[in-house]
C-alpha cells in the first residue's frame, strides 16, 4: 500500500512539474515555474523554493539562524530551527504547514530519529500530516544533524 501511495505522489509531482495540473496553479503566466529567490541568491547555487503546477518545492532547510550558525543544543534544537525556517519559507510563498504534502528528512544519525520526531510532529495539524521519508546520510552541510525538505500545495 505504501509503495502505491509513493508512486501516486511521484506521478502527481511529475505531472505538476511538467505543468499538468489544473488552473489552480499560481505559477507565472504560461505555466512556467516561478523561482522564488532569496536576498543572498548570488551566493547560492539553488532557489530556496520553486512554485510549479500548483505545488511549492522547498529546498532542504538546516537548523541555522539568519547568520548561518547551527542552533546549539543538538538534534532537537536543530530540528526546531529547521522547522521554523520551513515555516517562514512557506509563509513567504503563501502556504503553510497545513498544506505540506511530503517531507524528506535527512539525519546524520538514524539513532536520533525519535528525538527529531518529537519536535517535528507537532508542526503539522492532526489529520494533515504529510507523507514522509527519513534517511540517514553520511554528512550534511555545516556539520548539521538534520536537513528537511518539503513539497507543499502552493
Amino acid at each position: 500500500m505504501q509503495r502505491i501511495a509513493n508512486r501516486a505522489l511521484l506521478a502527481l509531482v511529475a505531472a505538476a512539474a511538467l505543468g499538468g495540473c489544473s488552473a489552480a496553479s499560481t505559477s507565472t503566466a504560461g505555466g512556467e515555474p516561478e523561482y522564488l529567490v532569496a536576498p543572498d541568491a548570488a551566493s547560492r547555487p539553488f532557489s530556496p523554493a520553486v512554485r510549479a503546477g500548483g505545488l511549492l518545492f522547498l529546498a532542504g532547510k538546516l537548523g541555522t539562524d539568519n547568520g548561518g550558525k547551527l542552533a546549539p543544543g543538538g538534534i532537537q534544537a536543530e530540528t526546531r530551527q529547521a522547522m521554523e525556517n520551513i515555516g517562514a519559507e512557506l509563509k513567504k510563498a503563501g502556504s503553510g504547514f497545513d498544506r505540506v504534502l511530503k517531507c524528506t528528512v535527512f539525519l546524520a544519525d538514524m539513532g536520533e530519529w525519535a528525538a527529531m520526531n518529537e519536535v517535528y510532529a507537532p508542526y503539522f495539524p492532526e489529520g494533515k500530516r504529510p507523507a514522509r521519508t527519513a534517511v540517514a546520510v553520511n554528512g550534511l552541510a555545516a556539520d548539521a544533524r538534520v536537513e528537511i525538505e518539503c513539497i507543499a500545495a502552493a
